[in-house]
């Protein structure tokens, strides 16, 4: 897939993995459910949902370390300030051949455009809260996110998943 193929995919999933409520309860769910996809394939991953600031799950699997917090951190950061998926706006940043540093001033030890961080968008609302994952290659940590949430909402029919990247 190209850029632009890859920004038009996730702005669909933006559009259709919407919440009509989220609590804690949802949290320990999809938190849960990401746990166990981790597992079924065999990976490890760090695990954070927040709604609206307050952490709702967090869990590092045997593995992680340290640094994945900071990840989750700074991955968490850009969807807070874009209220889009951290993938898109890295790709939406790689595309334009620039930076947030570039564009807008933001610092790359607080700011991490990498794929992994999913906004909470609820229904008639909008973005409030993130669902983040970090330990795979920033891609993969992005379709963990989505499949589970396909899933939980009841959408794993749809077309929703990235494919392949595009050969470099």
């Amino acid at each position: 897939m190209t850029i632009d193929q890859d920004l038009e995919k996730i702005a669909l999933q933006e559009k259709r993995l919407q919440f009509k409520h989220f609590d804690s309860e949802v949290a320990w769910a999809v938190g849960s459910a990401l746990k166990a996809a981790a597992e079924k394939r065999g990976v490890a991953v760090a695990i954070d949902i927040q709604l609206n600031g307050h952490q709702l799950f967090a869990h590092a699997m045997p593995g992680t370390t340290p640094d994945n917090w900071d990840w989750i951190r700074r991955k968490r950061n850009v969807v807070q300030r874009y209220h889009r998926s951290s993938y898109a706006i890295g790709l939406t940043h790689l595309r334009a051949q620039t930076t947030l540093q570039e564009k807008a001033g933001l610092e790359v030890k607080d700011y991490a455009p990498h794929g992994g961080c999913f906004p909470i968008l609820l229904a008639g609302t909008g973005c409030v809260g993130t669902i983040t994952v970090s330990g795979l290659p920033q891609r993969e940590d992005h379709n963990l996110v989505v499949a589970v949430l396909q899933d939980y909402l009841d959408l794993a029919a749809e077309d929703l998943a990235l494919g392949a990247p595009a050969a470099s």
